[in-house]
């Protein structure tokens, strides 16, 4: 890949994550406050904890909202945010390329 298109998927992969981050932090105030001011503050760092980064990948993992299914092929499921295959590996790529483990 070349370095503009490669710049152009980080962008992507960060608009992802920024579209992203406000739902998993509102639900994750909703069960565990202590745990969201920890986030919160390390997302407006720029760097999150490990644990942080984790849940996230956990997260976007588990809340796959848009599979392409039809009505006849699997759930749709409600969610505050959309949520694709494609979007969840792209908050995984993007967290891997910090250095975190997913």
């Amino acid at each position: 890949m070349d370095s503009k298109n490669e710049q152009s998927a980080m962008a992507d992969e960060r608009a992802v994550v920024e579209r992203l981050v406000p739902a998993w932090l509102a639900e994750t105030e909703r069960h565990d406050a202590a745990a969201a001011r920890e986030a919160r503050a390390g997302w407006e760092r720029g760097s999150l904890s490990d644990r942080a980064a984790a849940d996230l990948a956990h997260w976007v993992t588990a809340r796959v909202t848009d599979t392409g299914f039809n009505e006849d092929e699997g759930p749709w499921v409600e969610g505050p945010v959309r949520i694709t295959p494609a979007d969840k590996d792209a908050v995984h790529r993007w967290l891997g390329a910090r250095g975190y483990t997913v």
